[in-house]
């Protein structure tokens, strides 16, 4: 359930300056990160533990003040995640989504915005050790992480789902709203319907995005949540080979490590990969790409390994996993059975986790609300798929679902249609929802599959040969041109002609799918290399009748050019 937060950052509202009005919020602070105007921050002062009150902490939160006309009483309350992940980054963006009510956002206690954040770079560093041979020790890792927490004061008793509804409930009176309306996604779909069963007076609507039940054996199911995600996109039996041959003989890859620094070569085998895939695919943008991509690894391309494995090291830097395990341990884990192993490093990570820290099992709580629920869930989830979340929400006493065509996990962030139905369920729960969402997810086309465009992503400098091709050919043309050689002249133009279809035609796949430039070039690519073939026989040609050393250098740059694009991007 690591979630990556890497869109949401980037869906947020554009860095602006902080505005406090005078009416500050209790427990006011500094923003942590950039926000929209009339935005306040605050801290919220809780027991670390309220069946056991001694120790206080502080949970983040932020308020997004609406201004507009008709301004609605009663807000939208938003928790990301995770467990640990961070929500008020969202603020902005949700803010654009409910512009007449005021929008709240809180963080989880423990999270990276709380006090204490109880960060885990011990795991972290191990749970991405599992790519090294022989694979870090996670269990010993978080061991050392726990006394460390210990040191410090921290009861990690006291770091639940329970305790983490309590503290949206009190935030809601430390604010002051009568109601409000609950938004939750992923873990914290868990959190909110607990809030709006323990607060039915305060809590107008639910919703609930990537729902995960309470009774889902997460865990037990993983592997083969995945496995139906790939079926459903039509590359099963090509996952499964991919598999097979990358556990027969695992990939050496240069992976980037974030948390120690540095990078380090990962021996990946294929469960290794059916991890990262499993992780990946909560993007929609890597779902649309995937019926390209998993073809691709079960026949050999393993350059296109190394995205997936840096993917793991950024999405490692953004959890708290203090908090992750800590909930996990208590809520999640001791409800799964384990009987088989899992193939997916995660799932077994998190059982040596929790296997050395044995907190104690949480209580089930058996969350029904009153209030009207709306549960959205996408087509391609593997972690929260339509399979367990559609039956859970329906049986609630007040809940509709809708399945989103295309999505993955965490629907809002890149479907409109879903952003839409939210907004409109949240105006009027009473009333029926939209029509059904289209699938408008952005598939690239035709892919040339190549790992020449990450890795220049990576380091530029690689697309020199490029970059030199384009700039001889428009001094050819110019040239040419002005002393009437047309030969050269035509030669110039077809290579800068080249280079400007390739240019749009990259940008223009990075547009509709960015992710789709860590498989490859668009398929067009290809047709257009005969445009650079009929550049470098036409500047050879007039090499022929001009041999001095300005034409030379065209012939040798283009020929040059022309061995580097087929060898190392074709």
């Amino acid at each position: 359930m690591i979630t990556r937060v890497v869109l949401a950052l980037a869906l947020s509202a554009p860095p602006v300056m902080t505005f406090t009005p005078q009416s500050a919020v209790p427990g006011s602070r500094d923003c942590p990160v950039a926000m929209p105007p009339r935005t306040t921050c605050g801290f919220l002062t809780v027991p670390e533990r309220r069946d056991a009150p001694g120790r206080k902490i502080k949970v983040g939160y932020a308020v997004r003040h609406s201004t507009e006309r008709g301004r609605k009483p009663d807000p939208v309350v938003y928790m990301s995640g995770g467990p640990g992940s961070a929500s008020i980054q969202l603020t902005g963006f949700l803010g654009q989504m409910f512009p007449d009510r005021d929008v709240v956002t809180i963080e989880q206690r423990g999270g990276p915005y709380s006090e204490p954040a109880l960060g885990c770079p011990e795991t972290a560093a191990a749970l991405l050790g599992q790519l090294r041979r022989p694979p870090a020790d996670v269990g010993a890792a978080a061991v050392t992480c726990r006394d460390r927490l210990r040191e410090q004061g921290v009861d990690l008793r006291g770091y639940n789902t329970k305790e983490i509804a309590a503290d949206v409930v009190a935030l809601r009176g430390e604010l002051g709203y009568e109601s409000w309306n609950l938004f939750g996604v992923s873990y914290s779909t868990r959190v909110m319907l607990d809030v709006a069963a323990a607060d039915p007076e305060g809590t107008r609507s639910v919703v609930l995005d990537s729902f995960l039940p309470e009774r889902v054996s997460w865990y037990d199911d993983a592997d083969r949540n995945l496995a139906d995600t790939m079926t459903l996109l039509g590359v099963g039996d090509e996952a499964a080979a991919a598999t097979a041959r990358l556990n027969a003989s695992p990939a050496l890859v240069p992976v980037a490590d974030p948390v120690l620094g540095g990078a380090f070569t990962a021996r990946m085998s294929g469960d290794d990969v059916a991890t990262i895939m499993a992780e990946a695919l909560h993007d929609a943008d890597v779902a649309a790409v995937a019926p390209t991509l998993v073809p691709a690894l079960a026949g050999g391309h393993d350059e296109l390994l190394r995205p997936l494995a840096d993917a793991v090291g950024e999405g490692l830097t953004s959890h708290a996993f203090g908090l992750y395990h800590a909930v996990q341990c208590q809520d999640e884990v001791p409800f799964n059975t384990f009987t088989a192993k899992s193939r997916l490093f995660t799932v077994n990570a998190d059982k040596a986790v929790c296997d050395a820290w044995r907190l104690p099992k949480s209580t089930p709580v058996g969350s029904v609300p009153k209030a009207p629920v709306y549960v959205l869930g996408g087509q391609y989830d593997p972690t929260t798929p339509p399979r367990t979340s559609r039956p859970a929400a329906e049986a609630l006493p007040a809940g509709r679902f809708a399945e989103i065509p295309g999505a993955a996990h965490a629907v809002f962030l890149t479907s409109e249609c879903a952003r839409r139905k939210i907004a409109g369920f949240v105006a009027d729960p009473a009333s029926s929802t939209a029509a059904p969402c289209v699938d408008d997810a952005d598939r690239p086309g035709d892919v040339h599959v190549t790992g020449a465009p990450y890795q220049i992503s990576r380091s530029p400098s690689l697309a020199a040969p490029f970059a030199l091709f384009a700039l001889a050919a428009l001094v050819q043309l110019v040239t040419g041109a002005l002393k009437g050689r047309s030969v050269p002249a035509f030669g110039g133009l077809a290579g800068v002609a080249f280079a400007g279809l390739v240019t749009q035609s990259v940008y223009g796949q990075a547009a509709t799918n960015a992710t789709a430039l860590a498989v490859g070039v668009p398929g067009v690519v290809g047709t257009y290399t005969w445009i650079a073939v009929a550049s470098a026989v036409l500047t050879a040609a007039a090499l022929l009748r001009d041999r001095r050393w300005p034409q030379i250098t065209a012939t040798v740059i283009s020929g040059g050019f022309l061995v580097w694009w087929f060898t190392w991007v074709l």
